[in-house]
């Protein structure tokens, strides 16, 4: 018997719930066009990119093998059941049989190995790619049947994070679907103007019953934030996705809801070990102290979001609030710390905080440290940057410090080492071989304990406890970037655990 079986009927009462499904509305108001505002076009229709401004279309266009509730609860999508094996070296997928891409092709387990293929390729997985690191291969059991068998014992909620992050894309549209959507979701792409618009319209075929609510979509992008900010209070939009939390929290003010989804972005003080002061290990430690977190949440994110002093959202299993106490704003225990250091004021000053001129939290952050450092006797610049110099600035780790968000924050804990400053090979700030051992060494002891819950725990505390020692990056606060907020006669939403736009539970009162 397998180890743990998962399927449709002990889901879906909770599904019902935390989804968020209601009752049709009436037919007129199903009939009325949902419009949502957005501030940047797409990238492309490829769900394997995950880029930010993708993120409006993705969860509308295509399905995924399974789906989170908002508190982390696995439950079914495209695979009914999953079933991992005892020895947690692979997980048995049971497909529905009731699925048909928009093209008219039958989802199967073929269709799932042809994603596989295109997720396990270096090029064309995208940002998917780095999840199949712990895959070995796949096994197509029969028709609706898919096994993937894993090359080292995972733990399961590595594993549903893997089922969960990857999109269906129909075989058929693989080759093309960069230009053309190939998915299975309950929106199919009416029609596009680049720069100005995207219509979609409802899957005539959609296997969820009763599902879009809404029937007609119209996103349009805007310039600006305070155009689409100025359109929701006029009436010209039902919905603004990804807006400014500064516009947001005035809005909220004004009675308009504003919805917090489970999957925000961290910010984090990232900091090349490897160069001046900061290959001194109580120099950077010194950094947990100097970070005025609540004023950084208040100054860059008007109140909106969590402080925290590890890169988790809240729901991540790795969360530890004590951390936000333990190490607090504190400007003594900083100045104990640099005198600890034993570096020079020379040595202290001599480094650049590099900045994103062109984002506004960025740089009042980065404000906010140069201020908290001159008040323990350090002065240094802040170095402006934008375009193509800032983008190699951080991918070519040329910067001393600089502020930077992370994602995959409220998933298993491993998934962190996704982002540039906590890569566990290959990093491109810290180089080859990994300046800290001991960070390597926490991450695989978390991705190797299997259980029991104690032991799993201890994994997490010792990963906490190496991450803030190291200090080769600061976490400051969460925030939602894909931040949404409606009009007060829509309801029935669904959270996205990656705060992705999720439209068709969506109604009208």
């Amino acid at each position: 018997m397998n180890r743990r079986s998962f399927g449709l009927a002990g889901t879906l009462a909770a599904a019902v719930v935390s989804l968020g499904v209601g009752l049709a509305p009436p037919a007129a108001a199903q009939g009325q066009p949902l419009r949502v505002a957005v501030l940047a076009d797409i990238a492309n229709f490829d769900p394997h990119q995950f880029s930010f401004v993708n993120a409006t279309l993705i969860k509308n266009l295509y399905d995924t093998l399974i789906e989170y509730t908002p508190e982390g609860q696995a439950i079914p999508s495209l695979a009914s059941a999953w079933a991992i094996a005892p020895d947690s070296r692979s997980v048995t997928l049971t497909l529905r049989q009731d699925v048909r891409f928009h093209s008219g092709g039958t989802f199967n387990a073929e269709a799932v190995a042809a994603n596989l293929r295109k997720a396990n390729d270096p090029q064309r997985g995208k940002n998917v790619y780095p999840t199949m690191a712990f895959v070995q291969d796949w096994t197509v059991v029969d028709p609706f049947t898919i096994r993937i068998n894993l090359k080292t014992p995972a733990p399961e909620r590595q594993i549903t994070d893997f089922l969960q992050f990857i999109a269906i894309i129909d075989p058929a549209g693989i080759d093309t679907v960069e230009t053309r959507p190939a998915g299975s979701g309950a929106y199919m792409l009416a029609d596009r103007t680049v720069g100005q618009s995207i219509r979609l319209v409802a899957n005539p075929n959609y296997w969820r019953q009763g599902q879009p609510m809404i029937r007609d979509v119209t996103v349009t992008i805007f310039a600006q934030d305070a155009a689409a900010t100025a359109a929701l209070e006029s009436g010209g939009v039902d919905v603004i996705y990804g807006g400014t939390s500064r516009s947001a929290a005035r809005l909220k003010a004004a009675g308009y809801p504003v919805l917090d989804g489970p999957g925000p972005l961290v910010q984090v003080f990232r900091i090349n070990s490897t160069r001046g002061p900061f290959r001194n290990a109580k120099f950077r430690q010194a950094f947990n102290h100097l970070m005025d977190r609540e004023g950084m949440l208040r100054a860059g994110y008007a109140g909106l979001g969590q402080v925290v002093a590890l890169p988790w959202a809240t729901n991540s299993p790795a969360h530890d609030p004590n951390y936000a106490r333990t190490y607090a704003y504190n400007l003594d225990r900083a100045r104990a710390l640099i005198r600890e250091s034993g570096l020079s004021q020379a040595e202290m000053n001599n480094w650049k905080l590099v900045v994103n001129s062109g984002d506004a939290p960025g740089v009042a952050l980065s404000q906010i440290v140069q201020a908290s450092l001159r008040q323990v006797g350090i002065t240094i610049e802040l170095d402006l940057k934008e375009g193509a110099e800032l983008v190699q600035t951080m991918l070519q780790g040329r910067f001393d410090a600089i502020f930077g968000a992370i994602g995959n924050v409220q998933k298993f804990p491993t998934r962190v080492t996704t982002n540039s400053i906590y890569r566990t090979a290959n990093n491109p700030v810290l180089g080859e071989p990994h300046p800290h051992p001991e960070y390597l060494a926490a991450i695989e002891r978390v991705n190797t304990t299997l259980g029991p819950a104690d032991a799993i725990k201890a994994a997490y505390d010792n990963l906490n406890k190496v991450l803030v020692e190291a200090a080769f990056g600061i976490p400051t606060n969460t925030y939602d970037q894909g931040i949404i907020v409606t009009a007060r006669n829509l309801t029935g939403w669904t959270l996205d655990m990656d705060n992705m736009l999720v439209l068709r539970t969506t109604t009208r009162r």
